[in-house]
């Protein structure tokens, strides 16, 4: 008696819905390229701005937003936070070319889950998405070594550097200082007003304890340097 065939049944992995966000064209592109290769992850939108991220993000529901700092406009950090006010519990990984030593504890304290350099390369990258997904955080191990050496002694946010003393939103001033950006261009950058602007470089001067305003302009134009290996 000749047996009935039996086909085998095929499973389709449920691929879990990535959105972009990254003010770099070509970026987006090659970052696209990497995620829709893997079985498991999808690309389902972009967006070069936190504005329109926002509300793509909302309405397309994604499972996973990837995103960078520096983004025209709203920073980053603050996308994070406008994101989590809708939707706590949306998984953010930052995908940076800043120092995690600098970069990385402003954006895990804004909500996000996880932060990996640009350099660190595309496998490490895969591995970060999916442990967020997963519900874990996802750092380097320095970055992992430097987060609970904070957690257990008893030295304060930022450790020595006078960096870590200021806000989000005065870093951000702080950083467009260092670029060589007026007032009146950071303002309009920013999208705050002139006196705003101000404000807060009368505070960076103060938490970093320097005397005139250029040298606050020299301090920064020194950093943001620095960081960007000048």
């Amino acid at each position: 008696m000749k047996r009935p065939s039996i086909k085998a049944a095929v499973i389709t992995p449920v691929r879990r819905r990535v959105f972009l966000v990254d003010d770099h064209p070509m970026m987006r592109a090659g970052l696209a390229g990497l995620i829709q290769s893997q079985p498991d992850l999808e690309v389902v939108g972009e967006a070069s701005d936190a504005p329109s991220a926002l509300q793509d993000i909302i309405s397309c529901q994604p499972d996973l937003v990837l995103t960078d700092l520096t983004l025209p406009g709203r920073s980053g950090i603050d996308l994070i936070k406008d994101l989590l006010a809708q939707r706590p519990e949306l998984p953010i990984l930052v995908l940076s070319m800043h120092d995690e030593m600098v970069h990385a504890e402003r954006a895990l304290r804004a909500g996000a889950r996880g932060y990996v350099m640009k350099e660190a390369g595309g496998e490490r990258l895969m591995a970060a998405i999916r442990e967020v997904l997963t519900g874990k955080v996802s750092v380097s191990p320095r970055m992992a070594s430097v987060l609970l050496d904070s957690f257990s002694g008893p030295r304060p946010r930022g450790g020595s550097s006078p960096i870590g003393k200021l806000s989000d939103r005065e870093f951000e001033v702080f950083q467009r200082v260092g670029q060589g950006l007026t007032p009146r261009e950071i303002a309009a950058e920013m999208g705050i007003s002139l006196k705003t602007v101000d404000v807060h470089r009368a505070h960076l001067k103060s938490k970093l304890e320097l005397v005139h305003m250029s040298d606050l302009v020299r301090f920064a134009v020194r950093w943001v340097g620095g960081q960007n290996g000048g």
